[in-house]
């Protein structure tokens, strides 16, 4: 098993995002090749759950459009990812948000964390 994870953070882009919990609101810049063009995309949404580890490790971003709940899941480490912009840090009390699917209108909004200073 060494043997596996030496070789995985051998591998590892070393791509610098910032740290996000699940329940943040979050902007994706996504770069997506259509035929020889290449564009970025953005999708902003809350983050449902982190899953995985090492170069397997997946975030999972909610987003509604148009009334219709829509689900992304990005790989951490892709090398696809243009930037990740933390814009609202959520405050929740579980890791994985699924909850969310089954809410509609300001039931499913999250509360926004509040850090007090000394």
């Amino acid at each position: 098993m060494d043997a596996i994870k030496f070789v995985q953070e051998q591998n590892d882009q070393g791509t610098k995002l910032p740290d996000f919990r699940p329940g943040d609101n979050v902007i994706v810049s996504y770069r997506i090749r259509e035929g020889e063009k290449e564009r970025i995309q953005d999708f902003r949404g809350d983050v449902l759950q982190i899953s995985g580890e090492g170069l397997t490790k997946t975030f999972t971003v909610r987003k509604m459009s148009s009334g219709v709940g829509v689900e992304r899941i990005f790989p951490l480490n892709s090398p696809l990812i243009a930037e990740l912009k933390v814009t609202k840090r959520g405050k929740v009390r579980r890791a994985k948000l699924f909850y969310l699917r089954g809410l509609v209108g300001k039931k499913a909004r999250i509360k926004e964390r509040t850090f007090r200073g000394k």
